[in-house]
């Protein structure tokens, strides 16, 4: 974020100014060292970031207990996030797809998925994604670009606004479009805003990020002692397989993933989640299930199973409901934690896999 060290100390009246950047890219301690070169006492960095985030508010002159001097300064250097909602879908299950679209005019999408007792934001952290995994619909679109952090979090901001008085998201998973490990140092700016206590608030433990294997980047997590869950797509038990489905595996294969989960630093009561995705003929025979054991002995781990949600063109299909519970019937009989996920919101492309920015190329034909 060059601009922030351009504005400290702030240029004087009339000076060049350079293009505005969106405040929400900055973490609270950035803001704070802003609002200490512009001059101002430290708790106004307080004031302004308790109003973005747990208000929510759309401008600055929302923000009652700041002066118009600062509302003023602000808005020479700052804007609250060019990221407005392009489109909506509601579920009949009650999950709501949400498309946002950026100052670019690109489009990302995110999913509201309400649970009985609490709701989950699916966010994304790429336009599209470089990952190329065959069963998954982003990947098919490419890398277009990475998100800032401030877009990121305002598709979080953009999903609370929608809800109703008393609702609130209490877990946020980075398992819409992108490879989060792939544009590391944004989602972990986006990360510290999140669970900052001035913020949003929310608890590391409430905050999932899913990676296709990215083993550098999962080192680095694990060295910087980040406490948000981790998640891996395992989705086939052999180099060959998982190749064939997951180009990464060629440069990082399962003895070097599995190597870095290993080695992962885990808190007594918390494992790595492995999502395996049921795919009919391909990845889902009790044989799988079996070698899928065998692969993560000796991890503190559990198994999120999740039968194939398709997508237009796709080979692949899901297996019946029944051979799913089979197949989850031989992790838990020998001791592996596993868990199968009837995903939400198929019936407007908004589950697992199934994200893509279709109202992109509508737009485009109309």
């Amino acid at each position: 974020m060059p601009r922030l060290m351009e504005a400290a100390p702030l240029s004087a009246p009339g000076a060049e100014i350079g293009p505005r950047i969106n405040i929400r890219d900055l973490t609270f301690p950035q803001l704070t060292a802003w609002m200490k070169a512009a001059g101002e006492p430290a708790f106004r960095a307080k004031q302004v970031f308790q109003w973005l985030y747990q208000r929510q508010v759309a401008s600055f002159e929302e923000m009652a207990n700041v002066s118009k001097a600062l509302k003023a300064k602000l808005s020479l250097y700052f804007h609250l996030g060019e990221v407005e909602e392009a489109a909506r879908a509601v579920s009949q299950d009650g999950s709501v797809k949400f498309v946002h679209q950026l100052a670019d005019g690109e489009l990302v999408e995110s999913v509201l998925m309400p649970g009985e007792r609490h709701i989950t934001l699916c966010v994304s952290s790429q336009v599209g994604c470089a990952m190329k995994c065959d069963f998954c619909m982003t990947g098919k679109m490419g890398l277009t670009r990475n998100l800032t952090p401030g877009e990121i979090v305002q598709q979080v901001v953009n999903s609370w606004r929608t809800l109703e008085e008393g609702q609130f998201i209490r877990n946020i998973v980075f398992m819409g479009m992108g490879e989060p490990f792939h544009n590391y140092d944004n989602v972990m700016t986006a990360l510290d805003i999140l669970t900052d206590d001035l913020g949003f608030g929310f608890s590391n433990r409430r905050v999932t990020i899913s990676t296709s294997g990215l083993v550098p980047a999962i080192r680095r997590y694990a060295a910087e002692g980040r406490k948000a869950n981790l998640a891996i797509s395992l989705n086939g038990v052999t180099d060959e397989l998982r190749s064939q489905l997951m180009p990464v595996n060629k440069r990082w294969p399962l003895e070097k993933l599995l190597e870095a989960c290993r080695e992962f630093p885990l808190d007594t009561r918390h494992r790595i989640t492995f999502e395996y995705i049921l795919m009919k003929g391909t990845t889902d025979s009790l044989d799988h299930a079996r070698k899928l054991v065998k692969l993560l002995h000796g991890l503190k781990a559990k198994v999120n199973l999740i039968p194939f949600n398709p997508g237009p063109g796709s080979p692949y299909k899901a297996p019946e409901i029944t051979h799913c519970r089979a197949f989850q019937e031989v992790l838990l009989n020998k001791g592996l934690l596993a868990t199968l996920r009837i995903s939400r919101g198929q019936d407007i492309a908004g589950a697992c896999g199934q994200l893509t920015t279709k109202e992109k190329e509508k737009r485009q034909l109309a």
